[in-house]
């Protein structure tokens, strides 16, 4: 039954949103990888496997496709020191803006599908905020190049990095406070490996940046490249949960706050035991992964012109 008490019909599952998590790891991932290989050969940074760096060069040796025989520490492979130069920083700022279009997308389904679970609490709001965060500092790393607006890129990767690991650690609580199955505990443990991995390599990446060292400066470089993979692969996970996204999920935000004193308000949505007032009804659907059911929106769009 719908909030005044007609039948509609039930929305299906728009499963094409699955592409979208996965779309984004694996454009970023692929993408990233090709700006360091382009940097490497066009002599801009030094290959991942060198560990030995000199304070100058002389006039380099090496043909054009192949990778520097002398190396400083200007060439110390860091992600943003990649795509600092043309062309790669070309692609390098695609990569950054796209991506961060696509890390929005992910995180206000993610919000929506959260509250569609009768779960709205300031946990599902932070790591919204978050994940927005995470997107504009990515933003200003893609646009604005280390060695042309410094100020600006380390303001940009400041913001970019702790954010997108609050956010990682933020789903990491809704993930076990929604979950149901055995699967959905899986995933979850799966998540807190990848954000534990992310913490770890963001905080050595930071210790390590500071030394004058070049070996460390290397091994910063190294943490920073894990850092940036497991968070890519994090957002990668929700594909499991977005195979059931539809256009009631869409609306869940929306029609999460209606007046109390509105007809049909007061109605509780049932999900894994915690209810929250709505005016909406609520609905079985089926768990990702699992024959389990949570709850779901459906509402008439009267019930959602009075917002």
């Amino acid at each position: 039954p719908s909030c005044f008490g007609r039948r509609l019909h039930t929305s299906s599952p728009m499963t094409a949103w699955i592409v979208l998590p996965v779309s984004l790891s694996a454009f970023s991932i692929t993408g990233i990888w090709i700006v360091y290989a382009m940097a490497v050969m066009n002599h801009h940074v030094c290959p991942v496997e060198n560990w030995t760096y000199n304070v100058t060069c002389s006039e380099e040796t090496a043909k054009r496709g192949f990778p520097k025989t002398c190396c400083t520490p200007q060439d110390i492979p860091l992600i943003s020191k990649c795509g600092c130069y043309p062309p790669e920083s070309c692609l390098f700022s695609l990569i950054g803006n796209v991506g961060a279009f696509m890390v929005v997308m992910v995180c206000m389904l993610r919000y929506a599908q959260v509250i569609e679970h009768s779960h709205q609490c300031w946990v599902n709001t932070s790591a919204l905020v978050s994940g927005c965060i995470n997107a504009l500092g990515l933003v200003m790393v893609g646009n604005f190049q280390v060695d042309h607006a410094r100020t600006l890129h380390y303001v940009g990767a400041g913001v970019a990095f702790p954010a997108g690991l609050m956010f990682v650690c933020l789903q990491c609580v809704l993930t076990y406070r929604i979950a149901e199955t055995a699967l959905d505990y899986w995933m979850a443990h799966v998540r807190v490996a990848l954000s534990g991995g992310a913490l770890v390599s963001l905080v050595l990446s930071g210790i390590f940046f500071i030394h004058e060292s070049f070996v460390l400066q290397h091994a910063a470089a190294i943490c920073e490249w894990v850092f940036t993979i497991l968070i890519l692969v994090y957002y990668g996970t929700f594909t499991y949960e977005f195979g059931t996204v539809n256009n009631d999920t869409m609306m869940a935000a929306l029609v999460r706050r209606i007046p109390h004193n509105h007809p049909g308000s007061g109605v509780i949505v049932g999900g894994i035991g915690k209810g929250v007032a709505m005016g909406c009804s609520a609905r079985s659907l089926k768990a990702p992964g699992s024959s389990s059911t949570s709850a779901h929106l459906n509402c008439t769009p009267e019930s959602v012109a009075m917002i």
